[in-house]
């Protein structure tokens, strides 16, 4: 039994690397899902993702505190889902340019707020927890790595799948993404739950970006999010805005980003930089694939799906 266990620690090692780099992915992709149900496009993942980790390393920085930290990062998310909201919902600026206007407002912002810390140091949220992690066995160590965030975002699919088509609130959320004027003929306040579900979107689009700052690299560099804000995009398509595909979906992602780590850590005389690209262009291919299925894609989408609501009295 002892010979077997460093190969069921590298195992364990992968398995949680794997978990941890899909996180963000699941949080900010499964905040996203939900927006789209209602019927609401917001391509701004990135953008709130960065000042999510800006903001989330800034408040901990200050106070020591994570739990503020994290706080901090959703409340600014849903800051930002706000303004996106108010253009689009309220003001009915086109959806598709607002999101883009809001990547890119927010790499700025984040560059800007964050410019001042880059390379403080702060202990990891697993450390903060664990004070005695590096003293732990390697098994433990590996076990311990998995910290709330990481469970939090297990849950998050089958709770997500359970709110969309078990509950009345999901059944509405749906209902409104299907055929917004209908939902308003029997009543229901097509902007007041797309708000809700915009909002929603944003504070979780800000703990995905914390988890990077203050989890997974606790660190703030410029850019840190790095195109995950895309993939999680990409990730409800792929998913065809299904709770379960989207986790499965970044699992994978996760596992290939990982994969890329090991080979360079196996001296595989392969271009680092190559590697690197190995997660994005997997993600290209299967989106790819999955477009080939218009049908599919037109059954599983939301009909109204980026179109603005305009009530009527």
């Amino acid at each position: 039994m002892p010979e077997s266990l460093p190969g069921a620690v590298a195992l364990l090692a992968v398995l949680v690397a794997t978990l941890r780099a899909a996180t963000p992915l699941i949080i900010a992709g499964m905040g996203e899902l939900i927006a789209e149900k209602s019927g609401v496009l917001n391509l701004g993942q990135e953008g709130m993702m960065l000042v999510g980790a800006a903001v989330g390393f800034i408040a901990t920085a200050a106070t020591g505190s994570p739990a503020l930290g994290l706080l901090a990062a959703m409340a600014a998310g849903a800051a930002m889902a706000l303004l996106f909201g108010v253009l689009t919902l309220t003001l009915t600026a086109n959806q598709v340019a607002t999101g883009l206007a809001l990547t890119i407002f927010g790499i700025g912002l984040s560059a800007l707020i964050g410019v001042r810390f880059v390379g403080t140091p702060i202990p990891g949220l697993a450390t903060v927890l664990w004070p005695g992690l590096a003293h732990a066995s390697p098994l433990w160590q590996q076990l311990l790595l998995l910290d709330p965030l990481v469970w939090f975002s297990l849950l998050l699919a089958p709770a997500a799948q359970w709110f969309l088509y078990r509950t009345r609130a999901g059944l509405i959320v749906r209902a409104v993404g299907e055929s917004h004027d209908v939902a308003h003929a029997l009543g229901y306040s097509v902007l007041r739950i797309r708000y809700l579900t915009t909002l929603f979107g944003g504070a979780m689009s800000g703990l995905a970006g914390a988890y990077l700052s203050l989890a997974y690299t606790p660190m703030w560099v410029e850019n840190m999010v790095a195109g995950r804000g895309w993939i999680a995009l990409a990730l409800v398509v792929f998913s065809t805005w299904k709770p379960g595909w989207l986790a499965i979906g970044a699992w994978l992602f996760g596992f290939i980003t990982i994969a890329q780590f090991e080979a360079e850590a196996a001296g595989l005389s392969v271009s680092p930089s190559l590697l690197a690209t190995l997660p994005y262009l997997a993600t290209i291919v299967v989106l790819v694939l999955i477009s080939r299925d218009a049908v599919g894609l037109r059954l599983n989408a939301p009909a109204a799906l980026g179109k603005p609501f305009r009530p009527t009295v």
